[in-house]
């Protein structure tokens, strides 16, 4: 279906999204597009059939632009970026296979291809990125950290309300080698560092674990937090909490941010924090004809409690968020759609999501 960019409010204008063919940017891109911009989005490689949902979006034969590019390398950064209104930096290097954590779990050898494969791609990718978009003057660049640069500290009080003011302990991450955390922490350090030598207007958006339909064909690293609990490849679930949110209104988050002219510092992103027994509770009762789990991991310590988390800032821009049972649900659905979750024969979808 053809889109009529005449009616559209941001015709004229073009921004870059990198990593497009990624789970939140290909949102970003569905969204950019139906509002009327012009997308660059930046993939290793355009021909690639992985990044054919792309070409299949709505207004994205008229007014999108598939552009090989690594961001490593500062020239086809560059030159993306050139001529772009705003920049939307999502790509992060991650492990090619997500299998990886859990075929092999977190020991050694793996912690370290992550810091290698991970780490430093993302510090030194992210500095090409606001280095470029500094050169090329652009408006503003949005840049898609994580929850993870916000709450990794074991020196927290449970009575302090984590907010955008907070900042994960790098010695604390290392000294756990959680390389993802370290990593996306010195990667936003970082951004901030170059922006305001550069005098970009940068502004972030911390999401915590994204979940919600697939745009893309692949499975990525946090849609099988939940898919392991549906193949039966997760015995059991861990005693921890997380909070939890949709990809679209990560997408719509990041447009918000871009788009409001007072929108400025970081933006934590999340609907609600559940416990992982809580998490299989909810896909046990959608979706009771799969082997989810029942037992925890850690029955002998008390059950872990949330912490305090706060989404008033991004809030306050008028977002509301899709309710944490529904995007479970829309998860699910989407994996049996996509034919990455086999449906067992004779069940019948009559679920109520409220």
């Amino acid at each position: 279906m053809s889109v009529h960019t005449s009616s559209l409010p941001c015709q004229g204008q073009t921004v870059c999204v990198t990593g497009a063919g990624g789970f939140i940017a290909s949102w970003i891109v569905k969204l950019l597009l139906e509002k009327g911009y012009s997308v660059k989005g930046t993939v290793r490689n355009p021909a690639d059939p992985k990044n054919s949902h792309l070409r299949e979006l709505e207004g994205a034969q008229e007014r999108l632009t598939l552009c090989k590019a690594d961001i490593l390398d500062y020239e086809s950064v560059k030159e993306a970026i050139q001529g772009c209104d705003g920049v939307f930096h999502t790509a992060c290097p991650v492990t090619d296979d997500p299998y990886v954590f859990f075929k092999f779990g977190f020991d050694d050898f793996v912690l370290q291809y992550l810091k290698d494969k991970v780490m430093e791609p993302a510090v030194n990718g992210t500095k090409n990125v606001i280095m470029a978009a500094a050169e090329a003057k652009v408006r503003r660049v949005v840049f898609t950290s994580s929850i993870g640069t916000v709450y990794m500290d074991p020196n927290r009080s449970p009575d302090v309300v984590v907010d955008e003011s907070c900042w994960s302990d790098l010695e604390y991450c290392k000294n756990t080698k959680n390389w993802y955390c370290y990593g996306k922490t010195v990667a936003e350090q970082d951004a901030w560092d170059v922006a305001r030598n550069k005098g970009v207007d940068l502004v972030v958006v911390n999401p915590v674990v994204v979940l919600g339909p697939l745009l893309q064909p692949t499975v990525n690293a946090s849609i099988l937090h939940i898919l392991k609990y549906l193949t039966g490849s997760a015995k059991t679930y861990a005693n921890a909490v997380q909070a939890y949110v949709h990809v679209r209104d990560v997408a719509v988050a990041h447009i918000l941010v871009f788009e409001t002219p007072s929108a400025s510092g970081r933006y934590i992103c999340f609907e609600k924090m559940l416990h992982r027994g809580e998490v299989v509770e909810i896909l046990a009762k959608f979706f009771p004809e799969y082997p989810i789990p029942t037992k925890c991991s850690d029955e002998k310590n008390p059950r872990k409690q949330n912490y305090k988390l706060t989404n008033q800032k991004i809030k306050d821009l008028g977002i509301e968020f899709v309710p944490v049972k529904q995007c479970l649900y829309e998860t699910v659905k989407s994996l049996q759609e996509k034919g990455i979750l086999p449906i067992p024969k004779h069940v019948e979808d009559s679920v109520n999501i409220q």
